[in-house]
């Protein structure tokens, strides 16, 4: 492998040291023409800062996967520009800037977990041979190293993806459903790799049908639907907006109806609904929603913050 590594390193032009890690502008990616033209992106504007957190959400055919070959390099633009600090992708990518761990893509079935990555590695010159043994302890692979490609199972060779992703030691890390096929040990290990690198610097964008992880990782939350951008906002924020908290709280014996009726008549409070003995809602104004409860003898008041999964339910519904 030296040979390669020495006759193989690439020398970085992209100017990383920009706060602007990806920009992209009026981007489409259209397919077919006349009455069968599919608009899988249309009209796409977003600025990354260097360092950021993105989780890119929408439902299936959102446009999500073709934004992110096009930032990647993979598909051209029908119309529009995307730029890596401030380079063309396919620049970027070659100078290992920019890295990613994609749903599509094969590996090299004959070849071991370790050969795979060293072979990669290679193409990145000596620094990226030596950081084999790293990323291969950081990617959970260590113990299978020696096993053959055709041996991992899918999430073990989703795991030999983010190795190739991160031997580059890139900018910017794109994440195509990464952690498609993991159990939840390799989930969780990936998400705490994940934390490290970005709490270090670097530029995650990453794509994902589990909400939860876009909650509990993504500092910032981008929602596309039909191939446009439907919010873009810090991931908090975007949660309190949208989703309200909801409320539930078991009835008072006597006035129970005139209850349930001021509730339904207050602005803010919409989903009134009663099971039983008990009643839920939910309310932008949770304080005063339970406020009005207690005090007219409601009790065991339970409060659920909004989730992610809310507000994305809400832009994403027809």
């Amino acid at each position: 492998m030296s040979t390669a590594a020495d006759t193989l390193t690439p020398i970085r032009t992209t100017d990383t040291a920009s706060g602007t890690a990806v920009a992209i502008a009026g981007l489409r990616r259209h397919y077919g023409s006349g009455e069968r033209t599919v608009k899988a992106v249309d009209g796409l504007d977003l600025s990354i800062g260097r360092g950021e957190v993105v989780a890119l959400l929408g439902p299936n055919g959102a446009g999500k996967t073709t934004t992110l070959d096009m930032l990647l390099g993979l598909t051209d633009p029908s119309d529009g520009t995307v730029s890596v600090f401030g380079d063309k992708p396919a620049k970027a990518a070659k100078a290992g800037v920019i890295a990613a761990v994609l749903q599509t893509g094969g590996l090299l079935s004959d070849l071991t977990v370790r050969e795979t990555v060293e072979v990669i590695a290679s193409l990145h010159g000596r620094d990226a041979l030596s950081r084999v043994p790293d990323v291969l302890a950081r990617t959970d692979l260590e113990s299978i190293a020696r096993r053959r490609i055709a041996k991992c199972s899918g999430g073990e060779q989703q795991r030999v993806k983010f190795a190739l992703a991160l031997v580059a030691d890139p900018d910017i890390l794109v994440l195509d459903e990464p952690t498609a096929g993991m159990d939840v040990t390799a989930r969780r290990h990936f998400w705490d790799v994940m934390r490290a690198d970005a709490d270090a610097g670097r530029t995650i964008v990453f794509a994902t049908h589990y909400l939860e992880e876009a909650e509990q990782f993504a500092r910032r939350t981008v929602v596309m639907h039909r191939g446009r951008i439907v919010a873009d906002a810090p991931t908090a924020q975007l949660r309190a907006n949208l989703g309200g908290r909801t409320l539930a709280a078991t009835l008072p014996a006597t006035g129970a109806d005139d209850l349930v009726r001021a509730l339904s008549d207050t602005d803010g409070v919409t989903d009134v609904r009663v099971d039983g003995a008990r009643v839920s809602m939910r309310a932008m104004d949770s304080d005063a929603a339970a406020s009005a409860l207690l005090n007219a003898g409601a009790h065991d008041l339970e409060i659920t913050a909004p989730t992610l999964e809310t507000a994305f339910t809400a832009l994403t519904e027809d």
